[in-house]
């Protein structure tokens, strides 16, 4: 008798949900499905060897690509993406026209679903760059300017906030110079990416750069990190993206001096793989040595 009670309770209970779904919009959906995440923000630094690619899942369910390597790099980054339940990237942004941090974007426009797009007002000659214009247009996507004082997310709900603090002005003879540089906050919490920006950048920076984790510019060159730059920072963790034995000699001894100094965690991908920062709105959980990003064959 008992069983049949607990059978006949859980057949109702099923039928209420799908009763439920039937009655509720799309929107309304997406709205249950974001209930039963955890609502983190998890931060992936790709392991691309030389280059740039940080993918982010958002609190609010939504997703963030920032830079995507060399053209290489597309396929794996796309692959890794779906591994994380995502299929689809809302806000797409290209820090600067470098092959390093827009090589594969072309690839994962044509091949991917995407949202927003944002790039600083900057243009090259090069192959990559123009594929990448070519995949845009095709897919009917226009990319907004990428400059101090845009505002890329405001989700009072979650707390989330993504807002372009640079580049305050473009530099055309040095494209680092004119790196799309993002702050992000969550809740107690804020990221900082800063693209390949170098010191002169980074001193025009008229936004409060204050942020628990610093994506280190430029790889961790010494044309980029300075004392003072981490003083305006005062990051908790550091997260340097570089190739192994690349010829660049990235991260620069000096670099990884002042970040000691500096007295905070610091993480290489190319000692430690892909490194996570998982934030739950007021503290934060770092993973490493998960899944390279293959290079295409």
């Amino acid at each position: 008798m008992r069983r049949r009670f607990l059978n006949r309770i859980t057949a109702l209970a099923l039928s209420a949900v799908v009763l439920l779904c039937s009655l509720c919009s799309c929107d309304d959906l997406s709205l249950l499905a974001e209930n039963i995440t955890d609502g983190k923000l998890v931060c992936h630094y790709l392991d691309i060897g030389q280059g740039d690619s940080i993918f982010i899942e958002l609190p609010n369910s939504k997703t963030m690509l920032i830079d995507s390597g060399e053209n290489y790099h597309g396929a794996g980054i796309i692959s890794y993406i779906k591994s994380t339940g995502h299929n689809r990237i809302d806000y797409l942004v290209g820090t600067h026209p470098h092959s390093d941090h827009i090589g594969s974007m072309a690839y994962i426009v044509i091949n991917f679903e995407i949202g927003e797009v944002y790039m600083p007002k900057v243009s090259t000659g090069s192959k990559v760059y123009e594929e990448l214009l070519k995949a845009l247009k095709n897919k009917k996507l226009t990319a907004k300017s990428g400059k101090a004082g845009v505002n890329i997310i405001d989700d009072s709900d979650k707390k989330l906030k993504a807002d372009i603090i640079a580049p305050v002005k473009l530099d055309k003879e040095n494209l680092n110079n004119s790196s799309v540089i993002i702050k992000m906050t969550f809740n107690r919490t804020s990221f900082l990416f800063t693209g390949d920006a170098e010191k002169a950048e980074l001193a025009s920076v008229k936004s409060d750069m204050r942020a628990d984790v610093l994506k280190v510019g430029h790889h961790g060159s010494s044309s980029s990190t300075t004392k003072d730059f981490l003083n305006k920072v005062n990051p908790k963790i550091a997260v340097i993206s570089c190739g192994a034995g690349n010829d660049y000699g990235h991260p620069h001894k000096n670099t990884l001096k002042l970040l000691k100094q500096a007295d905070c965690e610091v993480h290489r991908t190319d000692r430690e793989g892909t490194v996570s920062v998982t934030s739950d709105g007021k503290n934060y959980e770092v993973k490493s040595g998960l899944s390279s990003i293959a290079r295409a064959k």
